[in-house]
């Protein structure tokens, strides 16, 4: 699976082109074509933050936040769902390891120390 594919993934159903999802990427260190590494931590994050980025252009047409009816259902929430969606990537990205480097095993530090 390609990083275009796995993001495609990620995002269903936002129907972005290919050469738009391709600049996405490499805003965020991904090659389009590279071949996606699900072990590699960078390789994530770099998924999840082009994720966020096509969810936030989403979320800057304001066109697309309005109320949807289709057949007999009607979509209410979409932006409120969006910015969930955007919220929870967010937190996501806030949590995971930055690096591909195995010899820190926490995020965190000692303010006191005894």
């Amino acid at each position: 699976m390609t990083n275009i594919e796995r993001i495609k993934m990620e995002t269903k159903g936002v129907g972005y082109p290919d050469g738009e999802i391709s600049i996405y990427l490499e805003e965020n260190n991904l090659n389009p074509d590279d071949e996606y590494n699900p072990k590699s931590n960078a390789n994530k994050r770099g998924i999840y933050s082009t994720a966020l980025a096509l969810l936030e252009s989403l979320a800057n047409q304001p066109a697309l936040l309005k109320s949807y009816k289709h057949d007999d259902m009607t979509v209410y929430d979409f932006a409120d769902s969006l910015q969930s969606r955007i919220k929870m990537l967010e937190r996501k990205l806030r949590m995971m390891q930055a690096s591909d480097d195995t010899t820190s095993n926490s995020n965190t530090f000692m303010l006191f120390n005894s």
